[in-house]
């Protein structure tokens, strides 16, 4: 593969990684392809708070377009985004895992010439020349969806100023009753109805331990 080979050469662990967000090659790429959009849509540079959030943002867009009748959403869907996976019940948490390894990853990014900071009233990163090489030499389906993400993702959230895009972020990670996403109501009525299920039918209640059989210890 082109995204392995160039990040951790011939030698490189490959192993079967069963979370995607687990694999620091797999977050590299949308790293890169992230920084790479950015570029393309004429960003010089974003901080890390703010890249921090247009990365997890990027690669969970129905978080943001909530609106079923919204074009951009029918053509997130159409890509193959689905704000029904379980990646979607806990997106505060998933968040906050992903920001503490932004730096951690920018950092690799830097140290392999694909991504340079660069200094103003604070520190800004973008791509280099060689991370838009390699970034359009990736050719994989989810590539180009996460490409489509990012053009429709920054376009929306390049007009916030970075207290609103926060203020943003904490409604669209916040998973409750009152949530707008479509699919959030959904999960939790599904948890719901387990619960009830599990209090109506003795078999599915977890709370009343068995009878043991007679002469046998509890």
């Amino acid at each position: 593969m082109i995204i392995r080979s160039a990040f951790v050469g011939e030698g490189g662990d490959s192993s079967p990684v069963v979370v995607p967000e687990d694999d620091v090659v797999f977050r590299l790429a949308q790293l890169l392809l992230l920084l790479a959009a950015l570029d393309r849509l004429g960003h010089p540079g974003l901080s890390l708070e703010r890249l921090g959030c247009y990365d997890f943002l990027v690669a969970n867009p129905l978080l943001v377009f909530t609106d079923e009748n919204d074009p951009n959403r029918k053509r997130l869907l159409m890509a193959g985004f689905d704000g029904r996976a379980l990646s979607y019940a806990s997106p505060a948490h998933r968040f906050t895992t992903r920001r503490e390894r932004l730096r951690h990853d920018l950092a690799l990014l830097v140290a392999y010439g694909l991504a340079a900071p660069t200094g103003n009233r604070s520190v800004l990163y973008a791509v280099t020349p060689a991370g838009v090489e390699l970034a359009s030499r990736f050719t994989a389906v989810y590539a180009r969806s996460y490409r489509l993400s990012a053009e429709i993702v920054v376009r929306r959230l390049r007009r916030l100023s970075d207290r609103k895009l926060r203020e943003q972020v904490h409604t669209w990670t916040t998973t409750g009753q009152d949530s707008p996403r479509p699919e959030a109501l959904d999960l939790l009525d599904a948890i719901d109805l387990l619960t009830e299920n599990q209090a109506g039918d003795p078999l599915l209640d977890t709370s009343r331990a068995p009878t043991p059989p007679h002469g046998q210890p509890a």
